[in-house]
């Protein structure tokens, strides 16, 4: 899959440098051998990872969902979230 194979030719692609940490590049080196892939696909879909979920983040909701945090206050009304009665004074001093 690497450029100097010709399959990323076929697709219009762009060719940029990056330096790294010696370590880094050894620790890349090594992961590429180990799965038998070269370093520039590994770098290509740690890119496209990190990047779509930068792209779509989740909203506050879900990330208070995954950590647990929506539920966890026992004895809470239902509608704590909703019914502005319960905001009444909040964020006074």
């Amino acid at each position: 899959m690497s450029d100097s194979h010709g399959i990323m030719s076929d697709m219009a692609s762009q060719r940029i440098t990056a330096r790294v940490p010696k370590n880094l590049g050894v620790l890349l080196r090594n992961r590429a051998r180990a799965q038998g892939q070269t370093p520039s696909d590994l770098v290509r879909v740690a890119l496209e990872s990190f990047l779509c979920r930068a792209d779509s983040p989740n909203s506050a909701y879900e990330e208070a969902k995954a950590a647990g945090l929506i539920g966890c206050v026992r004895r809470a009304p239902k509608d704590l979230s909703t019914n502005r009665r319960h905001f009444e004074g909040f964020g006074s001093k």
